[in-house]
């Protein structure tokens, strides 16, 4: 059995929470495991949504994130589209042996979602202005 759902958010920090609370719950009813649950998806998730919030939309409010959700017995795919000019996934190789890796505010998201994740790539949005990540992790 496949579950979908669809989140349109605002670009505030304080909406993430709720959602990636809901996106665990649905793991948890598809059997993912306890690791997965409490760790994976939503350091993953959180990440990914945050990116989009305030490096795609630059927490512009009038810019909306949309969060796209399907999870069955075997996988979990989540899509954060954002309305921004989007990255090169490839060109950022970020580690942990860099000098001034624990001193950073930021800069260990996507270190992290390559980590806690299966398999994450992102595109241009079809047809429109914006950009998507797409998450994919399997049940263990």
């Amino acid at each position: 059995m496949s579950t979908s759902r669809c989140w349109v958010l605002s670009s505030e920090l304080t909406v993430i929470q709720p959602v990636v609370e809901d996106i665990v719950g649905l793991c948890r009813d598809a059997g993912f495991s306890s690791k997965q649950c409490r760790l994976n998806v939503p350091v993953a998730v959180t990440e990914a949504v945050a990116n989009a919030i305030l490096r795609g939309n630059a927490c512009d409010a009038s810019r909306h994130v949309e969060v796209t959700v399907e999870v069955d017995e075997q996988r979990l795919v989540v899509e954060v589209c954002d309305e921004g000019e989007g990255f090169d996934l490839q060109q950022l190789q970020q580690s942990p042996d860099e000098a001034d890796w624990f001193e950073r505010e930021n800069g260990r998201g996507v270190f992290l979602m390559r980590n806690l994740m299966d398999h994450i790539e992102n595109a241009r949005l079809d047809g429109r202005s914006g950009h998507r990540l797409r998450l994919v992790l399997y049940r263990a």
